[in-house]
């Protein structure tokens, strides 16, 4: 059983493809090329004789109107040619007068018999005509006896047949050498299939014998034998650093995770370990400060729980999305005033300037919660008195929502990192206002689940601005 698996295995491999249609390419045109000579050869080969024999017997036929041999058979200089052209031609020559009557057979068969057979009817009415018989192994002609100045006046016909016997040695000849050649031709083709298919198919042995021994996502793979394993080896290796990048993101995450947890409970029970060994000594005052430190610090473990949760919800395929026709305008009026006593808090100045009215195929509530998120932090990371400047427009392919702010901004080389999770810019200023580093990244899975792109322009002490773009009909991605 494994000895047949191998086989089959084996016959769909590369390297026999490879083998096979080099064979076939080598030997196929050989014997195509070996077939149309011989027949080429052949017709050649009857044509002239046929040529020669028409023109020979021609020359015959003009002596026997001139000696009038049709009616006298005795002239020996005409039966004296007759013999020689029967030598010659190893053949039979027969004379037909317009009667169909035999007036001469060289091999005395059919002398005084009636002849009757198309081509020689054929020659009676002018036509010269010739036949190769294959059964027989002869050539046939038949030429009509008549004067050059007169088509009508057809005397008879003289009828010739002539042995192809040299011409079949010849193609016996040529046949056993080209099975000789074709034998030849085959072996060597046989021996360069060999080589070439193991020359073709080697560099995708090594690279596949390089990628099952690299162990680690850092190892690297570089077949550069031909320009497409190159490609191969190139391909995979940025393949392998995404992954290198998604497993260090993934570990980060993992680890941002756990920390962001901790630390709300490590502060939790510092306080705790501290009202428990002031025993008698803590005041009332001193109990309610420090419980509304540990409420602060469980807000803050339910922020961050909330906002996890809502990550991993848009982390799902776009087949969990609640699409439904929603009117922009009024959900960016609810966002707004939903934030407003923040920005009033803050003393931000929060404005939305729609430029038309707008209706999209969008999940409102992820859709707004991404939104929230932008809106929240150019209030929530601004200056006293600043502002955050919200626009709405469309096209007849997208709504565009603007959202500018004239707070601290973020640095250069910041602003590549801002969507990833747990990735602050200040986190001492994050962490004052209760920050968890989620949200951008929330707001950047809403807006791809929406098939939208979102852009971020900011100058740090300037401010930031956020441009988002969706499609105003959601499509869904294709499985």
């Amino acid at each position: 059983m494994k000895l047949i698996f191998s086989l089959e295995k084996k016959l769909h491999s590369m390297r026999a493809a490879i083998f096979l249609a080099l064979l076939l390419l080598g030997v196929i045109p050989g014997v195509i090329t070996g077939g149309i000579f011989f027949r080429m050869y052949e017709s050649r080969a009857l044509d002239m004789d046929a040529v020669s024999m028409t023109n020979q017997t021609q020359l015959l036929s003009d002596q026997i109107l001139s000696t009038g041999y049709l009616k006298n058979t005795q002239v020996d200089e005409i039966n004296t040619q007759l013999k020689a052209l029967g030598n010659i031609y190893s053949g039979r020559i027969i004379i037909i007068d317009n009667s169909l009557r035999v007036v001469k057979d060289t091999y005395d068969i059919s002398e005084g018999k009636t002849f009757v057979w198309k081509n020689v009817i054929e020659s009676l009415r002018g036509q010269r005509t010739s036949v190769y018989d294959r059964v027989s192994h002869c050539l046939i002609i038949t030429v009509p006896i008549q004067n050059s100045d007169s088509s009508n006046n057809i005397e008879g016909v003289i009828l010739v047949t002539r042995s192809t016997e040299n011409m079949e040695q010849n193609l016996s000849f040529y046949r056993n050498l080209l099975v000789y050649l074709s034998i030849v031709i085959i072996v060597v083709v046989f021996l360069l299939s060999c080589l070439l298919a193991d020359r073709f198919t080697r560099p995708l042995h090594k690279l596949s014998d390089a990628i099952k021994d690299s162990q680690e996502l850092h190892d690297e793979v570089a077949v550069e034998d031909f320009t497409e394993t190159g490609d191969i080896s190139h391909n995979y290796n940025e393949v392998m650093r995404k992954m290198r990048a998604i497993d260090e993101s993934r570990q980060e995450f993992v680890s941002n995770v756990s920390h962001e947890l901790k630390t709300p409970l490590t502060s939790m029970k510092v306080l705790a370990d501290s009202l428990n060994a002031m025993e008698d000594e803590a005041t009332i005052d001193m109990y309610q400060d420090f419980m509304h430190d540990i409420t602060q610090e469980i807000d803050r473990e339910t922020k961050i729980i909330n906002d996890l949760l809502s990550l991993v919800r848009m982390d799902k395929s776009g087949a969990t999305l609640n699409i439904t026709s929603v009117n922009i305008n009024d959900m960016l009026e609810s966002l707004l005033k939903r934030l407003g006593p923040i920005a009033k808090k803050q003393n931000v100045e929060l404005v939305l300037e729609s430029f038309r009215p707008v209706t999209a195929e969008v999940d409102e509530v992820k859709l707004s919660l991404g939104i929230m998120n932008l809106i929240e932090n150019g209030i929530k990371y601004n200056d006293k008195g600043g502002y955050v400047h919200v626009t709405l427009n469309a096209d007849h392919q997208y709504f565009y929502i603007s959202i500018e702010d004239n707070g601290m901004g973020i640095p250069k080389d910041s602003i590549e990192h801002i969507f990833d999770r747990f990735y602050r810019v200040d986190k001492s200023h994050s962490r004052e206002i209760g920050g968890t580093g989620l949200g951008l990244a929330i707001t950047k899975n809403a807006i791809d689940m929406h098939r939208g792109l979102i852009k971020v322009h900011s100058e740090v002490g300037e401010g930031t601005t956020f441009d988002v773009r969706v499609p105003l009909i959601y499509i869904k991605e294709q499985a």
